[in-house]
């Protein structure tokens, strides 16, 4: 997964954006083949659940809506994003609701062994870059540029990262360009897992808290910026191409636009949940809004429930017609 340029002048961008991608929504709807058959009950729904919070936001407010507005027998199943794939590739699970990029394995599994297929945007904007505590932008002068990066990598030293700057990455099963771009750019820091999502967060918020100096992988969408206002750090500009070569990148993330795939086979198999992966499509706003209910301990249903209870309009569209 997955920066969204100082995030809440990205989180405006985010929110400003989803006039226009709500405009052409009806291209990208028509964009997508057709089932290959008569529309059908939903039958059986199995959903990839990825180790983030935003996607399990995702999978909360579908799996509600196929549960109790299609009548769908609901499995969702923890996996990485590797792991994903293959599982949808082999048909063990029908969709993958969040996806970034992945160039290659769409030309896998799409283009060439035709198993797979795309099934429009969710409206989600998808940012990822490094960051760190807005408290540090004061403090250090030109430390949000990459290029004085080393003037300042003494302060991020830490016993994990062998006299070097630590860079604390997330989750290891995250597809990253962070140790490449350490390595090209010639930066004297050395990168470091926090291990999840969640101690990703909880290092980034004790570093506001307490002062103390921290540099990091971070993404939007993601509720936490709501919190904590994390500022970017200008890596050389993203450009087509720049990172073809996974080794040696040197160029920052590129944004994505968020997408769906599905099983080829379920997506011609006229289930009614197709139709319902198909028009899903929300803002970052409210994925945030979900994800915030989430980690302050509801269930997923009761998430779900929660949201979709204030907004009607939001989501009245995303069902086959009766």
């Amino acid at each position: 997964m997955r920066s969204r340029s100082g995030w809440i002048r990205a989180l405006a961008l985010a929110a400003t954006g989803v006039l226009v991608l709500a405009g052409c929504a009806a291209e990208v709807r028509s964009s997508v083949a057709p089932p290959g058959a008569a529309q059908v009950p939903c039958g059986d729904l199995r959903i990839a659940v990825n180790p983030w919070v935003g996607y399990e936001a995702n999978v909360a407010v579908v799996s509600y809506l196929a549960k109790n507005q299609l009548g769908c027998t609901v499995e969702e199943r923890d996996m990485t994003e590797e792991d994903a794939w293959t599982a949808l590739a082999a048909g063990e699970i029908d969709v993958i609701l969040e996806n970034w990029g992945h160039d290659d394995l769409k030309k896998r599994y799409i283009d060439d062994e035709k198993v797979a297929v795309e099934h429009g945007i969710t409206g989600n904007r998808g940012i990822i870059g490094w960051y760190i505590p807005p408290w540090m932008v004061d403090a250090y002068p030109g430390i949000t540029d990459w290029r004085k990066l080393n003037d300042y990598a003494h302060l991020f030293r830490t016993p994990q990262s062998d006299g070097k700057g630590q860079f604390l990455a997330g989750d290891p099963s995250y597809v990253t360009n962070d140790e490449a771009l350490v390595r090209n750019l010639k930066l004297d820091f050395k990168v470091v897992f926090a291990g999840s999502e969640d101690a990703l967060i909880d290092q980034f918020r004790r570093a506001e808290e307490e002062r103390t100096p921290l540099i990091g992988y971070f993404y939007a969408p993601q509720w936490f910026l709501s919190e904590v206002e994390l500022v970017h750090i200008k890596l050389p500009p993203y450009t087509p191409g720049c990172d073809a070569d996974p080794k040696k990148v040197a160029c920052d993330y590129q944004p994505y636009d968020l997408d769906k795939v599905l099983n080829r086979s379920f997506a011609n198999s006229g289930s009614t949940a197709v139709t319902l992966l198909r028009n899903f499509q929300w803002t970052n706003a409210d994925q945030n809004t979900v994800a915030s209910y989430l980690t302050s301990g509801m269930s997923r249903d009761a998430a779900a429930k929660r949201w979709l209870d204030a907004n009607p309009e939001a989501w009245a569209d995303w069902l086959p017609e009766q």
